[in-house]
């Protein structure tokens, strides 16, 4: 996923100015906040998949957190101080390589006014091997998802245009194992912020591990299918930007609460603090945060009893209850643990522990979060909260005074596609569909699975005519996608019908209207659209 440069610069610099300061003032405290600060850029490195300045990040990070947990007095010896500044150095240098060769090509985030169109922004791709013929489904199938792919032979060198960062995709297969273990490495040297994908490697767990250890980032086995390699590079290329993690403190020390929120916040956790346990419901309903940091002492209510309450709701049933407590009585924190906590952490905790457990157990919820509102096979929305976020999308809209297009689609012939197909081949049509919508569409607009072969699509902002123009442009282009079965292909469309607000001025009749279009569309012959009369 492209990054802004600016805000990888801005990371890199803050690890950068704590170094800096440490060396000023070598005390245990800043110390402390430059590993906080590395294990912050680490985490965004990760979220952001740059992986060759993950992995200097790490290593920065592994040794930093050997000293802090090391009982060593501050300032460092040379010899420590002299390794953490060429590793931080070497760091930023990477860093600045990256920034330069990644300027403009950052992702353009689309607002609600500007055209509804926005078709995805791809980096280089370049596909290494010793036959084009043996790709060239892979290749075609890219190029429906608006990827075009280069080819080049091992005996080629790749072009100066290739950038400091691409994508490649290595098919090792026809080398000897001393050769593309060179080539690899030299890969890796060569685009040090680059992307390796291996193909075609054997399943064995010896060359798995060569693979990874002389510098690719993934590997595709020997016989993957082709919709499995597709769903991988189009992962790559379509990392989403989360939202900010939320956490809320429930400490009575204002000095306590302000540590912790400075130790998140350098990790761009949002933080909410109170120092009543009574006010945990209301601020709850108003924060929505992921997780609740909950001290265990705390006057008027213990942090068991505030959560035994948050636990009578059952909309917080599910959300994470870390503790935070001096106790360090293990039967006071078993019972602590089974009337509603999640977590202990025992005070004074390690501020990057801390925020290892946080994001860990964030991801889980969101996680468990993802799979009761996505749609397993597609990972869109599914039907409920699909007609959900139509609804705050409506209303959102109808207090600007906007428009809003919702269009419905629908696989034609599918029920004979699963007949003389099968189902898996059937679901992998679906896929294709769900990939061409996410690679089109905006970020803000609704993608949901409705059931079966059908879509759900809201647009905010756009008018009928512009959704026409939009969807019908997807139509046509999935009708090109030629779908592998055995040793041939099939094609098959889609039919549509769109309504708009405020013509239609609820949900339920946007939907009902788009659904009567989009089956006025397969009375009048399928692979087309409609709009609503």
């Amino acid at each position: 996923m492209l990054c802004s440069p600016a805000d990888l610069t801005k990371k890199s610099q803050a690890v950068l100015s704590t170094w800096q300061r440490y060396q000023l003032a070598p005390s245990f405290e800043n110390f402390v906040e430059l590993a906080v600060s590395i294990n912050s850029f680490t985490e965004f490195l990760i979220d952001k998949g740059i992986t060759a300045l993950h992995h200097a990040s790490h290593q920065l990070e592994q040794v930093t957190l050997a000293l802090f947990n090391e009982e060593v007095s501050h300032p460092l010896s040379q010899a420590a101080t002299d390794d953490l500044n060429e590793r931080i150095l070497a760091l930023t240098r990477m860093v600045d390589s990256h920034a330069a060769a990644t300027e403009g090509m950052a992702e353009r985030r689309l607002e609600p006014q500007h055209a509804p169109i926005h078709t995805k922004r791809i980096g280089d791709i370049w596909l290494i091997g010793h036959d084009q013929e043996l790709w060239q489904d892979l290749l075609t199938q890219l190029e429906y998802f608006g990827m075009s792919v280069n080819f080049l032979t091992w005996e080629q060198s790749l072009p100066d245009s290739v950038g400091s960062a691409p994508l490649l995709l290595l098919d090792i297969s026809s080398l000897p194992e001393e050769v593309w273990q060179a080539r690899i490495k030299a890969l890796r040297h060569q685009f040090a912020v680059g992307q390796l994908l291996c193909l075609a490697v054997r399943s064995d767990f010896e060359q798995l591990q060569q693979v990874l250890r002389i510098g690719c980032d993934w590997c595709l086995l020997e016989g993957a299918a082709l919709h499995t390699i597709v769903a991988q590079i189009l992962e790559l290329n379509d990392r989403q930007e989360q939202e900010a993690y939320r956490v809320l403190i429930v400490e009575d020390s204002l000095t306590a609460s302000r540590v912790i929120q400075r130790t998140l916040e350098e990790n761009q956790i949002l933080t909410q603090a109170i120092n009543d346990p009574r006010q945990v419901l209301s601020a709850l309903k108003q924060f929505n945060p992921d997780l609740i940091l909950m001290d265990m002492y705390m006057p008027n209510c213990t942090g068991v009893e505030a959560a035994r309450i948050i636990r009578q709701h059952d909309e917080f049933l599910s959300i994470p209850i870390v503790y935070l407590s001096g106790e360090t009585n293990v039967a006071l924190q078993v019972d602590a643990m089974r009337l509603g906590g999640d977590h202990f952490l025992t005070k004074p905790f390690n501020p990057v522990f801390l925020n290892a457990i946080v994001k860990s157990k964030i991801e889980r919820y969101r996680a468990l979060r993802r799979s009761m509102y996505h749609d397993s096979l597609t990972g869109l929305l599914n039907h409920t909260s699909g007609k959900d976020t139509l609804d705050t999308m409506l209303s959102n809209v109808s207090h600007e005074g906007g428009s809003l297009s919702v269009a419905m689609l629908d696989i034609d012939h599918f029920k004979q596609v699963n007949d003389n197909y099968g189902h898996p081949v059937g679901d992998q049509i679906i896929r294709s569909l769900s990939w061409l919508l996410k690679q089109r569409l905006r970020k803000q607009d609704i993608l949901c699975r409705y059931g079966g072969e059908e879509f759900l699509i809201g647009l905010p902002h756009a008018t009928a005519e512009q959704a026409f123009s939009i969807i019908d442009s997807i139509r046509q282009d999935f009708a090109q996608i030629r779908h592998p079965y055995r040793d041939t292909y099939f094609c098959t469309s889609v039919s549509g019908g769109i309504a708009t607000f405020p013509r239609y001025q609820t949900s339920d009749a946007l939907i009902k209207a788009a659904d009567d279009a989009l089956y006025a569309a397969k009375r009048g012959g399928r692979d087309r659209l409609h709009l609503a009369e």
